[in-house]
């Protein structure tokens, strides 16, 4: 009997080998940590849906991004919420505004250390939680004059120290609003890193819990992208890109990989994507039940986004993997 002489698993026999035809590799800087600061607080919050993950103080805030740029993180993107929310989110721009005291603390901790980002919606900051001022019958979000409130956010977030500025809103417009405030304001420099494909996912509930941005009434169907369509993330991405992104993100990460190698396959500019709340809550729940083995899973789970085409990764796993990886 003749058996095959090609065999792959030549290349698998040992840890050696195998590390020496791998193909896609994880670097601690590929990784970006979201986190959240409250204010008002004196001690960080554990968020229940979120075993690992707290709400911040300034000063546990400071803590953990010190140890996150300790282990090699990339970057980290912060998210705030405040202590009185109204139909506007003036909180969002606000001098003193949680995030403007955090990326100042964290600029004067850290220096050009780290890459400090600064995501930019107005769902933690409204009484409503949705993303931007209704429309005088509230029936949806005012697009345009939701336009105008991100620029005044963009504006303080870099007077504050922002290297990169994220809006993750879905208004129609965003990135070229934000670009022009931005360079009018002297911060020609700034990037902005675009969630482009950003779809309405249920995979977001757990991030509401942290962020306390769950919509009081309907849902955010009407300006985030439906998961059904693909094609859509291209004409996302490009016209961002036309606006003046500088990098563009696709959001959820895990559930939508064809949708990254997509965009990665047609755009030169650097591709990111969000493994989200719901991506992580499922896996860490999966491994308290001893159902799955806890890290291996989640190196897979990055490697699979990286393999699929983002170099960048935002990951409420980011130190822990920045970490094991050194």
């Amino acid at each position: 009997m003749a058996f095959s002489t090609d065999r792959p698993r030549r290349l698998r026999r040992t840890a050696a080998l195998r590390r020496l035809v791998e193909q896609t590799r994880l670097h601690p800087a590929d990784f970006v940590l979201p986190l959240f600061v409250k204010e008002g607080l004196a001690e960080p919050q554990d968020v229940a849906s979120m075993p690992g993950v707290q709400q911040h103080s300034l000063e546990s805030l400071r803590k953990a991004a010190s140890e996150a740029v300790s282990a090699g993180v990339g970057g980290l993107i912060l998210f705030g919420i405040p202590e009185t929310k109204d139909a506007t989110g003036t909180g969002a721009d606000a001098e003193a505004g949680i995030v403007q005291q955090a990326l100042r603390a964290l600029r004067s901790d850290l220096g050009d250390s780290t890459v400090l980002m600064a995501d930019l919606c107005l769902c933690e900051y409204t009484d409503h939680g949705h993303c931007g001022p209704m429309t005088s019958d509230s029936a949806t979000v005012d697009n345009d004059v939701t336009l105008m409130r991100y620029a005044s956010v963009a504006r303080a977030q870099v007077e504050a120290g922002a290297d990169v500025i994220a809006p993750s809103g879905m208004m129609d417009g965003q990135v070229g609003v934000i670009r022009d405030a931005i360079d009018s304001a002297g911060y020609a420099d700034r990037a902005i890193l675009a969630y482009a494909a950003k779809y309405s996912s249920a995979f977001y509930g757990p991030f509401r819990d942290a962020a306390e941005s769950t919509p009081s009434f309907g849902d955010r169907r009407g300006y985030q992208m439906d998961p059904a369509n693909a094609d859509e993330a291209l004409r996302e991405v490009f016209a961002d890109i036309e606006q003046g992104a500088d990098a563009v993100m696709v959001k959820p990460a895990g559930p939508y990989l064809d949708v990254i190698a997509r965009v990665a396959s047609v755009v030169d500019l650097p591709v990111a994507a969000y493994q989200v709340s719901g991506e992580y809550a499922m896996l860490e729940a999966a491994a308290a039940n001893g159902w799955i083995e806890r890290e291996r899973a989640i190196v897979e789970s990055v490697t699979a986004i990286k393999r699929a085409g983002a170099q960048t990764i935002l990951t409420y796993w980011a130190t822990e993997l920045a970490a094991s990886l050194r």
